[in-house]
């Protein structure tokens, strides 16, 4: 296995649901950790979401493992920030067989 270099601090933020007052509710971000991580870029892409153009990149981002159900633990509906830097989350594997790191599959969006 190559050599993984955790050099990247980033927040751990998980959506959570605020009644707005009017019978619906607001989602906002809030943060539940901090992690060292990896970054790995794999593809990009330019698309057009409405009526804003917007880049699109792909990102492996490799964080030191957890347990299943601990919070410290990255799931799919979250996301890792880095500064003005979100990474939202797709997906995340074991990266080694002794589950010592994880790999998250996660989507960065950019308005061009």
């Amino acid at each position: 296995m190559k050599h993984i270099n955790l050099n990247r601090h980033l927040v751990l933020e998980a959506p959570e649901r605020i009644a707005d007052g009017a019978g619906g509710y607001a989602e906002t971000w809030q943060p539940i950790g901090k992690v060292w991580a990896e970054i790995i870029a794999r593809t990009g892409r330019e698309v057009t979401d409405g009526t804003a153009q917007v880049s699109s990149t792909g990102y492996k981002i490799t964080v030191r493992a957890a347990p299943y159900g601990a919070p410290s633990r990255p799931k799919p509906e979250q996301r890792l920030r880095g500064g003005s830097r979100v990474f939202r989350i797709e997906a995340v594997t074991e990266r080694d067989p002794l589950g010592r790191y994880l790999t998250c599959y996660a989507q960065e969006e950019v308005a061009v």
